[in-house]
């Protein structure tokens, strides 16, 4: 298993990019959460096999709803994410 968290900037707030991520997600058997910052940009973790998470990743950089747009995709790799059964929206 293959465990991210994601930093995604541009215009992911407000497009609906929470929950058209939740589908891509849900879609490839991804787990894990994804919630907006603050700062007007999202937050994702996720967990699972080294190919969805690959495929999950190019899919967010590529903003999985059509009026968003990523300018930044921070990734980092985290083994102490917690092994999430489900993806869920939060914040």
């Amino acid at each position: 298993m293959r465990k991210v968290r994601l930093t995604v900037h541009g215009r992911v707030q407000g497009v609906g990019f929470r929950y058209m991520t939740k589908m891509v997600a849900d879609r490839l058997k991804v787990n894990g959460l994804v919630k907006n910052l603050a700062d007007g940009g999202v937050y994702i973790e996720a967990v699972g096999t080294a190919e969805a998470i690959a495929e999950f990743i190019k899919l967010v950089e590529a903003s999985p709803t059509p009026s968003g747009r990523v300018t930044q995709l921070d990734v980092a790799e985290d083994d102490t994410l917690p092994d999430y059964f489900k993806f869920k929206v939060t914040g």
